[in-house]
């Protein structure tokens, strides 16, 4: 969860949750960022033990520390609705785990990459998405979407790298690539296993977000900036 987005200020976090069919989907999507978080947390922490800069260390541990403030944002949702955070969160916890478990990085340039482009990808999905909330949660999902700074800081190491060994960049692009095939087939089987998301997803998504094709299309407009930013090939 490491994409750029535009952050909305001035949302009440109080204002009453969806009411109606959609309110399941809601928690659902809630409660699968707020695992996303938690786990992030955890996996920037990782990646700050492995840097070898004081400097690095320092951003990678604030990134983390970041993340877990969108976690207790998200929980604090989660609890305003009159749910149990952990049983919202547990739904997902095999699903995330086990993505992260099969695009497990090789080296912490890999791990960089996997950041901004594996989670970017889903995080835009995520983005489109909540469009259709209430605007209390559209807010709060656009706000622990936002980037960390952790685009600079990648885009930064990745070229540094790059230029140091141009060889870099050819395995960089194929591992990007997996990552982006991997991202997209998680939110698929993620949806089709829940059901009140994916109720959300194929109506009030569907509706309100228009030509899916053209979503998708942005997706990958998106991915391609992403990989010119990182002075990689996105074909």
């Amino acid at each position: 969860m490491y994409s750029a987005v535009v952050t909305h200020e001035g949302a009440d976090p109080s204002t009453p949750a969806t009411a109606g069919p959609s309110a399941d989907g809601v928690l659902d999507l809630l409660g699968l960022l707020a695992y996303a978080s938690l786990t992030a947390f955890f996996r920037l922490s990782d990646d700050a033990a492995l840097a070898e800069t004081l400097l690095d260390k320092t951003a990678l541990a604030e990134m983390a520390v970041a993340e877990f403030g969108h976690f207790r944002l998200l929980r604090r949702r989660i609890e305003e609705m009159s749910a149990d955070p952990q049983a919202a969160m547990q739904p997902f916890v095999t699903a995330v785990d086990a993505f992260h478990a099969r695009t497990a990085p090789a080296d912490w340039l890999e791990g960089l990459v996997k950041a901004y482009v594996g989670d970017g990808i889903a995080a835009d999905f995520y983005r489109a998405v909540a469009q259709v909330l209430d605007p209390a949660s559209r807010d709060l999902v656009l706000t622990v979407l936002a980037d960390t700074g952790h685009s600079e800081f990648v885009i930064a190491r990745v070229r540094e790298a790059i230029e140091v060994d141009p060889r870099v960049a050819g395995r960089l692009a194929l591992w990007a690539r997996r990552l982006v095939g991997e991202a997209l087939g998680q939110a698929q089987r993620v949806a089709a296993e829940r059901e009140p998301l994916a109720r959300m997803l194929a109506g009030d998504a569907a509706s309100q977000l228009g030509d899916i094709g053209r979503m998708f299309a942005q997706l990958t407009d998106n991915h391609a900036a992403r990989m010119a930013a990182l002075g990689l090939d996105a074909s």
